[in-house]
């Protein structure tokens, strides 16, 4: 599956999902300051071999914002929430310090966390600054296109 990112000019970005023998599916992605959100599950999907969302809709889902939650999934989506946090601060809160915020958001939504370390984090962050670096890069109308197999 290919997930293709391009740069809007004005309130959103897009992501168009690629399957092999499917139509394109397209989201609008809201800008939010960093990545797109979409962008965070595939660091956070790709790196740490977890199914959230990116991985649901290459085993078929639709790409929607109405999927609905399950155990293995949700915990994922805290995950890319605490990246989130972490790019609005500028990508450098201490991997202990994530790890707990992740712990209480994943107690406050009631739903099992990840099994992830410090290691994982900063895994993550890498994949995360390196994507930042070639989004950042990009013009208005430009894309960026990232294969993601489970």
């Amino acid at each position: 599956m290919e997930l293709v990112f391009t740069k809007g000019a004005g309130k959103h970005d897009r992501m168009d999902v690629i399957r092999h023998g499917a139509p394109v599916e397209s989201i609008d992605c809201p800008k939010q300051g960093i990545v797109p959100h979409d962008m965070v599950h595939y660091a956070v999907e790709s790196t740490l071999h977890q199914r959230g969302f990116i991985g649901r809709v290459l085993h078929g889902e639709a790409a929607s914002f109405q999927m609905q939650g399950n155990s293995g999934s949700d915990g994922v989506e805290r995950l890319v929430e605490v990246f989130q946090a972490d790019g609005w601060s500028g990508w450098n809160c201490a991997p202990a310090d994530m790890l707990e915020l992740y712990r209480v958001t994943c107690g406050a939504r009631a739903c099992a966390p990840l099994s992830v370390q410090a290691e994982d984090i900063e895994a993550v962050r890498g994949r995360l600054l390196e994507l930042t670096e070639r989004w950042q890069a990009l013009a208005a109308g430009a894309s960026l296109t990232l294969a993601f197999e489970a």
